[in-house]
């Protein structure tokens, strides 16, 4: 599987569009989510095509959607700290409960996968104890969540503690649980000799800072003229393309190109006007992406993935890859809907 995204780094899991009680839905949030949830699938097919030998192609792919996840973690910080800020220690504990159960379902869905589809990963059951610590090889697209948790557990924490309401106690001593894991997991693999994974459920500053940084642009009441926004973004287009070219293949989500593209693309969408036509659409694959994120994955591997091993170089290669991708995010998006209205969306995302 490609790893286009370092562990330092979908969800699609960036909260509401809402915004306080009494104020209209974000359609430009809206919009920003349906519009990384696609980025996403494909960054993830961009990186069937490098394996499969395609590196300009997949290069290039890579670098038009490796905005998505800085701008969820942006989108994430804006939900917890202006948009729908957290109402107390219950609200906070049930929104992450949003996040966990589907996460637990398709993390199984995935392991299962791949031990139908191929031998299983690190000795199969070793794989499963894996996912607990905070990594899946089958399911390597959920390293986002094993980040966003932490981050919206400590945003959460932290908006309850300046709203001076009652102390959030299971809160804060799941914050600290999740401090204090990595040390104590690495202490209990000294003494007791077990292979124990290392602990990866953490949060990095440049996530944070994407987060706080985000929810100041996305607050914002005045972002300055548009085009000039569009026009940075496409200057940092061109400026990562070349530096995943010639540097580093994958670009750090915390390095300067990718927050320049990033913060660019916020600037340019951000209080955009969404016509009313199409806001009922809109919201509704808005409400299907943290599901699209999930399952995804599942079509990469069955649409991209053969094709991208099987398509000559050359012009049929990019053609190839925009075809693939789009058809991926639509059959993702597609699946989201459709369990949405079964009423499966708590387990399924």
């Amino acid at each position: 599987m490609p790893r286009t995204a370092p562990p330092t780094a979908a969800p699609p899991a960036a909260g509401t569009a809402q915004g306080r009680p009494g104020r209209d839905r974000r359609y430009d949030i809206d919009l920003l989510r349906v519009l990384c949830t696609a980025a996403v699938v494909l960054v993830h097919a961009s990186g069937e095509f490098i394996d499969a030998g395609h590196r300009t192609t997949g290069v290039l792919g890579d670098s038009v959607s490796r905005f998505a996840v800085p701008v969820f973690f942006a989108m994430a910080g804006w939900s917890a700290l202006a948009g729908s800020p957290v109402r107390g220690d219950a609200h906070l504990l049930t929104r992450l409960g949003r996040i966990l159960r589907p996460m637990a379902v398709w993390t199984a869905v995935y392991l299962l996968w791949q031990y139908v589809a191929g031998p299983p990963l690190n000795g199969g059951v070793k794989e499963a104890v894996r996912a607990l610590f905070g990594s899946v090889e089958a399911a390597f697209h959920l390293w986002y969540l094993y980040a966003y948790v932490p981050l919206l557990l400590l945003l959460g924490v932290a908006a309850l503690v300046l709203q001076r309401r009652a102390t959030p106690r299971r809160s804060l001593l799941l914050l600290a649980a999740f401090a204090v894991a990595p040390a104590v997991v690495g202490d209990a693999r000294t003494l007791t000799g077990l292979p124990l994974p290392p602990w990866d459920w953490s949060v990095s500053l440049s996530s944070l800072g994407y987060a706080v940084a985000g929810a100041a642009l996305l607050a914002a009441r005045r972002l300055g003229p548009r085009p000039l926004w569009i026009a940075a973004a496409a200057v940092a287009l061109v400026a990562l393309t070349l530096y995943q070219s010639t540097v580093r293949h994958p670009a750090a989500y915390g390095s300067a190109a990718v927050a320049a593209l990033t913060f660019a693309v916020l600037g340019a969408v951000a209080g955009v006007r969404v016509p009313p036509r199409v806001r009922a659409v809109l919201g509704r694959l808005s409400d299907a992406s943290f599901g699209t994120y999930l399952v995804h994955l599942l079509f990469v591997m069955l649409l991209v993935r053969p094709v991208a091993e099987r398509v000559p170089h050359g012009f049929a290669a990019p053609l190839a890859l925009a075809v693939t991708a789009v058809a991926a995010a639509a059959l993702s998006f597609a699946a989201s809907v459709l369990w949405g209205r079964l009423g499966m969306r708590k387990w399924l995302g």
